[in-house]
């Protein structure tokens, strides 16, 4: 067993005569644990719901699996400049397909779009609901919103083990030493951490999500907590864009891939909050229960044979 930066090698084995040494990558298992963590909390919500946690665990399923595939879609299309001028392009990325260090099948290797992840999960939660034949969707898609800044916030430290997601050189006290930093910031010794800026700013996003929805829920529509999610999270993500090294543009475009993204997002959700809250004439069922911020103590809560199905 031998300890790296990056991971674990384990091993090596000898199976049939052919020697293996597969490494547990701490990337993977820092988005896992942020994933369980995420997971955990919707589940504890919707629980205070008297609903059936089960669904949760049932829906992260598709979620997950979507979201990965959407997250290394999005990595894939829209590659970092420095990824596509080192020749690691789109195009060499879908022609190595099945290359296990850099091809677009390498999701141990680094390269996650957040928002492919969110895209794909999004869709994922759309067909469980589906599937599942559950009704009330976006109260659903509210708390699963409530839990994504929290495992975003946790994943984001796999950035930190693969030396991603890192700014402009800086003197600044917690910057943050690069291996192999592009060649015109070769000199420099110290770069901004963004992942850690980031991770911080979502964690702060979740309490603020987790205070609305206990305290001033009765105010929203269903659906509002994903679009202050989108609100809160775009333009942070947008500004940390202008001191990022390794930006990915929108091919034969020559724009900020991300910044496109982020002002479309918070764009459209601001957009169609206020739409509803100053224009639009929401039917009853669409808002929040007047007493549903309260939190509810145990003996309070339903039994499990009780939960509503929706």
């Amino acid at each position: 067993m031998d300890f790296s930066r990056t991971g674990i090698e384990i091993g090596p084995f000898d199976i049939w005569g052919t020697t293996i040494n597969p490494t547990l990558h701490f990337y993977g298992l820092l988005i896992v644990i942020g994933i369980l963590a995420g997971t955990s909390l919707v589940a504890w919500l919707v629980k205070r719901e008297d609903r059936d946690p089960e669904h949760v665990w049932n829906g992260m399923m598709w979620a997950v699996a979507l979201g990965v595939i959407g997250a290394r879609l999005w990595f894939v299309f829209f590659p970092p400049v420095v990824t596509a001028e080192a020749g690691k392009d789109t195009v060499w990325m879908l022609k190595n397909f099945f290359d296990l260090n850099d091809g677009a099948i390498a999701i141990w290797s680094g390269g996650l779009g957040i928002f492919g992840a969110v895209i794909g999960g999004f869709l994922g939660i759309l067909i469980y609901v589906y599937r599942a034949r559950l009704t009330d969707l976006w109260s659903w898609v509210d708390m699963a919103a409530i839990g994504l800044p929290l495992g975003h916030a946790i994943g984001r430290w796999g950035n930190y083990v693969n030396q991603e997601l890192y700014g402009k050189p800086t003197d600044l006290p917690w910057a943050i030493s690069i291996d192999n930093p592009p060649a015109k910031y070769a000199e420099a010794s110290g770069f901004h951490p963004l992942f850690l800026y980031e991770s911080l700013w979502n964690l702060a996003l979740c309490s603020f999500l987790l205070w609305l929805w206990f305290k001033h829920r009765h105010r929203f529509y269903k659906g509002d907590f994903f679009l202050i999610y989108l609100m809160g999270y775009a333009p942070v993500r947008f500004l940390l864009e202008f001191l990022r090294v390794e930006i990915a543009e929108v091919p034969g475009v020559g724009i900020n891939s991300s910044q496109t993204i982020t002002a479309i997002a918070f764009v459209a959700a601001a957009g169609f909050f206020t739409y509803r809250h100053r224009i639009a004439a929401i039917p009853a069922d669409k808002h929040y229960d007047e007493n549903a911020a309260r939190l509810k103590g145990p003996s309070e809560r339903k039994p499990k044979s009780q939960r509503k199905q929706v």
